[in-house]
């Protein structure tokens, strides 16, 4: 049993290894973007909870399959955008390095996608937080969608 664990936790640091290796600083913003895309999941099921006990009576309230599969769908499409701007950046890397040019970054464009997909789940946690009930401050929404509104203007070249 004991050689199982020690094989197990060996191949998930070669894993994490590998991984950090090929993917460098993206690594770890991929990995907050997972621990919140799974917050927001959880808080969204728990404000749909929330929402269902204060209106019994409609429908329209309350925690959906159909909309927890809508909202799994979505996250994979996150990845799959990601994915292909870590293309774009690898692209832009070989033809860089074909024709000669030195580029400093490694992963611009994935790096700017996860980082405006972590700021997006933020912002459905914080309103998710609000439909549980929660008091939120409506200067940390504000805050949030101004970073991420930056991150749109940077990615649109303004």
């Amino acid at each position: 049993m004991k050689q199982t664990c020690y094989a197990i936790h060996a191949g998930a640091a070669a894993l994490l290894a590998w991984l950090s290796a090929r993917l460098g600083i993206l690594l770890p913003v991929i990995a907050i973007l997972a621990v919140v895309m799974v917050i927001d999941y959880i808080t969204g099921i728990l404000a749909s909870k929330q929402e269902a006990l204060e209106h019994p009576d409609n429908p329209a309230y309350g925690w959906s399959s159909k909309r927890g599969k809508q909202g799994i769908i979505k996250k994979v499409g996150y990845l799959c955008v990601i994915a292909a701007a870590m293309v774009v950046d690898y692209i832009i890397l070989h033809v860089a390095a074909q024709t000669g040019i030195q580029v400093s970054l490694k992963a611009f464009f994935g790096l700017l996608v996860a980082v405006w997909y972590i700021l997006n789940e933020l912002l459905s946690i914080i309103e998710n937080a609000g439909r549980m009930g929660a008091n939120v401050p409506t200067w940390l929404s504000k805050y949030v969608a101004v970073l991420k509104n930056k991150i749109d203007s940077q990615g649109e070249g303004e």
